[in-house]
């Protein structure tokens, strides 16, 4: 573990980038293996343990070379199970190979975007993905927004699903509580002032002639704001549903 210093929300010239956070309880990070290239060496759960700088759980692995490693708990995966990592691991949950050696229909979470990169998609509380065909280089996934995409077979991705599949229904309950996780209370735009805000102003309740959009003008509903990357070519079908490139 190492320090882990807040910013409250701004960047590096100390100006606002990102409202509403602040304060808040203390942390330390844990260094987290999203790689796990410890090929062919065999690692025992020694705890499962709380992450306060993410939604799911992780788990402490004492591998047999005498190593230590904090990895993403997957659903199932409990105190004294073992698990391995690379080509010739077996399809069991934790459990991290290449797309290439993993059956289709399975079950994936943290999954790299390029090999030999570290899982990059897929780590958060209750996610997973499905691997649904192989052709040529690549491999097809099914997102849990829907989307399916293509990656490298040589990609490392690991079995299972995410645990702690019961955080999206949380509840925090009070005030303080959020102030705990470090974030602040959030102001409507409409009780605001016109000079904070574009929906502020006018007499009572009124936005005025607005279209809904954020303080700096950006607007809030329908407005897409995912650009055309470089990883849009892998894009077979998008998260709405539209086909909008084809397999090559």
């Amino acid at each position: 573990m190492r320090p882990l210093r807040g910013n409250g929300g701004r960047n590096n010239f100390g100006l606002l980038v990102v409202r509403h956070q602040g304060s808040g309880h203390k942390r330390a990070f844990r260094m987290i293996d999203f790689k796990r290239e410890k090929y062919g060496v065999p690692g025992k759960v020694a705890a499962i343990e709380y992450d306060p700088n993410r939604s799911a759980r992780i788990a402490l692995i004492y591998y047999a070379d005498g190593e230590k490693r904090y990895i993403i708990q997957p659903e199932g995966l409990k105190v004294g199970d073992t698990i391995q990592s690379g080509p010739e691991a077996d399809i069991k949950i934790g459990n991290a190979l290449p797309l290439d050696r993993i059956p289709e229909g399975t079950m994936l979470h943290n999954i790299e975007l390029m090999p030999g990169t570290g899982a990059k998609l897929v780590r958060s509380a209750g996610g997973s993905a499905q691997l649904m065909a192989k052709e040529g280089r690549f491999a097809q996934i099914r997102m849990p927004s829907g989307e399916i995409r293509q990656f490298f077979r040589e990609c490392m991705a690991t079995v299972g699903q995410v645990g702690n599949i019961d955080h999206e229904n949380r509840i925090l309950g009070n005030a303080g509580r959020s102030r705990h996780l470090g974030i602040r209370p959030t102001v409507r735009g409409t009780a605001m002032n016109a000079v904070d805000h574009p929906h502020g102003g006018g007499r009572g309740r009124s936005k005025g002639n607005n279209q809904p959009r954020s303080p700096w003008n950006q607007p809030a509903k329908g407005y897409k704001t995912r650009s055309k990357k470089i990883w849009d070519w892998m894009i077979l079908k998008h998260r709405s549903k539209q086909l909008i490139s084809s397999a090559t």
